[in-house]
């Protein structure tokens, strides 16, 4: 089993910043990707950026890129998320998940953390 416990969401105006922690705990020996994903009210989860620990590669959904920066710290198996330019359209629920490949799919994840909401006001 792998434990995840996303911290650091919170509300803050469109342009800010925050910066999102996922600690992962447990066979985290089994799980080579980290990703986020984020739910929207009335909107399915959709994939936001992964990370995989062995090749340090990143993926990033489109409508983050360029404002969004995954990263990790080995020593405390914890991933983040660095959010910039936040804009209202990134107003969701934040979920961490883990991993075997690289994957946009949410299929693609085992285990889930239990969310953490990012409001962005206008």
């Amino acid at each position: 089993q792998v434990q995840l416990v996303e911290s650091g969401g919170g509300l803050v105006q469109a342009g800010g910043s925050l910066r999102l922690s996922c600690a992962a705990s447990g066979r985290t020996f089994r799980t080579d990707v980290m990703g986020w994903f984020r739910q929207a009210p009335g909107k399915e989860r959709e994939f936001v950026a992964a990370f995989m620990w062995s090749s340090s590669n990143t993926d990033y959904a489109d409508s983050v890129k360029g404002r969004f920066t995954i990263s990790r710290n080995n020593a405390k198996s914890t991933v983040y998320l660095r959010m910039n330019s936040l804009k209202p359209e990134d107003t969701a629920v934040y979920y961490c998940a883990t991993g075997s490949t690289m994957s946009r799919n949410r299929t693609g994840y085992n285990y889930w953390g239990q969310g953490t909401q990012v409001t962005v006001s206008s």
